[in-house]
């Protein structure tokens, strides 16, 4: 990607939001998707650019999150880690500048707190060998066959340590 189409992008300006608060929007005013994605990707781009040149714990505590009227607006993890940025402000400066052209003039540093890791899903409890019991009875009285097949399919999951009765 150019450097032109990245001061291009960065320079988009949004739609003119509703005049009143709580007023909805017509869709056609709202920002196409694919240009909210194509600005996305641009941002991304220019994050992981800007990073480069900042030490290696900084650059894992702070992120890029907007570029807009000449403002390069960057989040922090902490109050810390924002100090520490804006000590790079001359170097995030003057490679923005070149990324997007001399229209950046300022480094704005936001605390925010990372986006949570989702935790990672536990592992579903087995069925007891109770339940498979409990799953083919009820089976048994199932008139629908795919619900009766639905039924079965789960007793065979079941943890049994006994083969099941007939």
């Amino acid at each position: 990607m150019t450097v032109r189409r990245i001061g291009t992008a960065m320079q988009q300006s949004r739609p003119p939001r509703p005049k009143r608060p709580g007023t909805l929007m017509p869709v056609a005013e709202c920002i196409n998707l694919d240009t909210l994605a194509q600005r996305a990707h641009v941002l991304e781009m220019l994050d992981e650019k800007l990073r480069h040149h900042l030490p290696d714990a900084l650059a894992r505590e702070c992120r890029l999150a907007d570029v807009r009227n000449g403002r390069l607006v960057f989040l922090a993890s902490s109050p810390t880690w924002a100090t520490r940025l804006r000590l790079h402000q001359a170097t995030l400066l003057k490679e923005a500048r070149v990324a997007c052209g001399n229209t950046v003039d300022l480094v704005v540093v936001k605390v925010a707190a990372p986006s949570p890791v989702p935790p990672e899903p536990t592992r579903p409890k087995p069925l007891s060998a109770a339940a498979a019991r409990h799953l083919r009875s009820a089976a048994k009285t199932l008139k629908d066959p795919e619900l009766k097949a639905l039924y079965q399919h789960l007793a065979s999951i079941a943890e049994e340590k006994n083969p099941p009765e007939t």
